[in-house]
């Protein structure tokens, strides 16, 4: 029984499947009878067959319903539960067939038979058989809707615990691509200050309030994405720790719209672009580097695209072998896949420089 097996009281939906099991049941009865009315039987025998069968129908279905509900509690098996369920059918059937013969042969005088009394034997195969059918009958009715919910259930609950798992994995390989950021700015950024404190202790001191800054700010929060304004604000500390480091051998440049700075990207996502840019870029330009850092918004229709661009005066890529921050594009590249599907990164490069494009694919409403 529907409500019963889950805790639940009766409800109008399993009245329903009541109504639906004794209306099957009832009607494999007047299939079974049918042939014997054509067959020109006693109308009383036929009668009283029939009022066996009506009669056993919900006796046999409410203990195959108590016998289904005390093996869920018990947590048998499907084949146990099987086997349980037809054994009470049977006996069931057979003793209600035998109740009943007894009741209209001995306590009633009627011969349901001309040739004399029914055979026991006869009469407790007869309702076995009549037990085996209307367990058909709960089975397709009662259990077969019950293990399709259970199997829905299950199917449910397996894919929310894929997703979880899922989102667990990226949630510990994005840490760990952030956790790669953080060191190779730190050190360069303490050798300067360590270079500076017997040179200039007063541009030591403020380079020093200046990591703070840097560090608090890159270690606050634990959300994943952040505003395009507060990524920013960040390189623009970033940037002047290293414009202080070399001095008058590099400059930076920004150009970002008021426009575009609530929309969402990863955190620290263009710190190794910029990374990049400074140290195989701008720094290997003589007589001065430049990084410029722009950022645009491009409408499509119900979607649209932050285009992050970073640039540098440098030398461009080395045709043959791989640049050395290919760590970083590939991080840079890799929280793209996973926290913007549709993005990408791009790099143009000549004699002139090198560019990187980051294209945030994002859709209305992505912004803080």
């Amino acid at each position: 029984m529907e409500g019963s097996a889950s805790g639940a009281p009766l409800t109008l939906h399993t009245r329903r499947r009541w109504l639906l099991g004794m209306a099957s049941a009832i009607g494999v009865g007047v299939l079974q009878t049918a042939p014997d009315l054509g067959g020109g039987e006693d109308l009383v025998s036929i009668v009283i067959s029939f009022s066996l069968w009506l009669v056993a129908a919900p006796v046999v279905l409410l203990a195959l319903a108590v016998a289904f509900e005390r093996g869920v509690e018990r947590g048998l098996s499907p084949t146990r539960l099987l086997v349980v369920s037809l054994l009470g059918a049977v006996v069931v059937g057979a003793l209600f067939a035998l109740a009943f013969v007894l009741v209209f042969e001995g306590l009633l005088g009627f011969e349901l038979d001309e040739k004399g009394p029914l055979s026991p034997p006869l009469v407790a195969g007869f309702g076995a058989m009549m037990g085996l059918v209307l367990a058909g009958v709960w089975g397709l009715v009662f259990v077969s809707p019950h293990v399709t919910e259970r199997a829905q259930r299950r199917a449910l609950e397996t894919e929310k615990l894929r997703l979880e798992a899922e989102q667990l994995r990226v949630s510990a390989e994005l840490a760990r691509l952030r956790s790669q950021l953080e060191p190779h700015f730190l050190l360069n950024t303490l050798n300067t200050i360590a270079g500076l404190v017997v040179q200039d202790p007063r541009e030591a001191r403020r380079l020093i309030g200046s990591l703070g800054d840097l560090l608090r700010g890159s270690l606050q929060g634990e959300d994943e994405m952040q505003p395009l304004d507060q990524e920013i604000t960040w390189l623009r500390r970033y940037a002047e720790l290293l414009e202080s480091r070399h001095r008058d051998a590099l400059r930076f440049d920004w150009d970002i719209p008021a426009d575009v700075g609530g929309v969402l990207l990863p955190r620290l996502l263009l710190q190794p672009l910029v990374e990049n840019a400074v140290q195989h870029g701008a720094l290997c330009r003589a007589g001065g580097g430049r990084v410029t850092v722009r950022a645009a918004l491009h409408e499509a229709g119900a979607s649209s695209k932050l285009v992050c661009t970073v640039t540098d005066n440098g030398p461009g890529l080395p045709a043959n072998e791989p640049r050395s921050g290919a760590l970083g594009l590939h991080t840079v590249r890799r929280r793209l896949e996973l926290r913007c599907p549709g993005s990408a990164l791009r790099l143009s490069s000549s004699s002139e420089g090198t560019a990187a494009v980051v294209e945030v694919l994002m859709t209305r409403g992505a912004t803080a």
